[in-house]
């Protein structure tokens, strides 16, 4: 019965966040002629409508630790990457307008991509190496002049619940040319909606926000050492029972 009930909700959610994708997507396009700060907004009430969803219909709550770590200023923030759920929540719940750096090909999504597309997010291709790094800086000097934030996710795609991925130094170049203090962030959604699961399940997923890491007199390599140390010990903080003792 438990597992009859978790696949009805669970296909209760998506059939809802389905029509509310398709619904948003046109709302979006009527209001790509506002301003920026009021587009952003009408398009992040998806968000927080699927948040709420996720809550209502599946029980997943959400708790954050550390808010009050968030700077009053610029800041480049890399979080830990276990669903999908933070790419939705992080956009709508944080104190600035974020910009998600991420392969171009979301853009082809149909509905989704075509809402993101109207977002001043850093779309990259990554067969270009070198110079696709290049743009990230470029555009990321002007997102964060403008007073939004950047955020990338060091691992680089989802990694299941109680392992570590090769975490790369993209976000913490960033940091350094831009003289940009970098947020850590922890997170446990990957126990309530898994890499690739379709059963969403009840619980209540932790958001961990570390104290800035400045850029001054660092290198990548040593930030994101920081960053990454700091990371996986608040992983054992907040889901002890998905890590070996010791």
């Amino acid at each position: 019965m438990r597992n009859a009930a978790l696949f009805l909700r669970s296909l209760l959610f998506t059939l809802v966040m389905v029509i509310a994708t398709v619904i948003w997507s046109f709302v979006c396009m009527l209001a790509a002629p506002l301003p920026y700060n009021k587009r952003y907004y009408i398009t992040s009430r998806w968000n927080v409508f699927v948040i709420w969803c996720a809550k209502t219909i599946c029980g997943i709550e959400y708790e954050f630790k550390g808010y009050e770590n968030f700077p009053d200023g610029p800041a480049v923030v890399l979080a830990k990457h276990q669903s999908a759920w933070e790419t939705i929540f992080l956009l709508a719940n944080l104190p600035r307008p974020l910009v998600f750096v991420f392969k171009k090909e979301i853009l082809y999504i149909p509905f989704f991509g075509w809402g993101i597309a109207l977002l001043r997010m850093i779309p990259i291709d990554r067969k270009q190496g070198k110079n696709a790094f290049k743009q990230v800086v470029a555009h990321g000097k002007r997102r964060l002049k403008d007073g939004q934030w950047i955020i990338m996710f060091p691992e680089g795609t989802r990694i299941p619940v109680g392992q570590a991925g090769k975490y790369k130094s993209g976000g913490t170049r960033l940091a350094v040319e831009t003289n940009t203090p970098v947020v850590p962030i922890a997170l446990n959604s990957g126990e309530c909606w898994p890499k690739n699961s379709f059963i969403k399940r009840p619980g209540k997923i932790t958001v961990s926000v570390g104290k800035p890491i400045s850029p001054e007199g660092q290198s990548a390599d040593s930030m994101m050492e920081q960053v990454e140390q700091w990371i996986e010990s608040e992983m054992r903080v907040i889901s002890p029972h998905a890590y070996n003792a010791g």
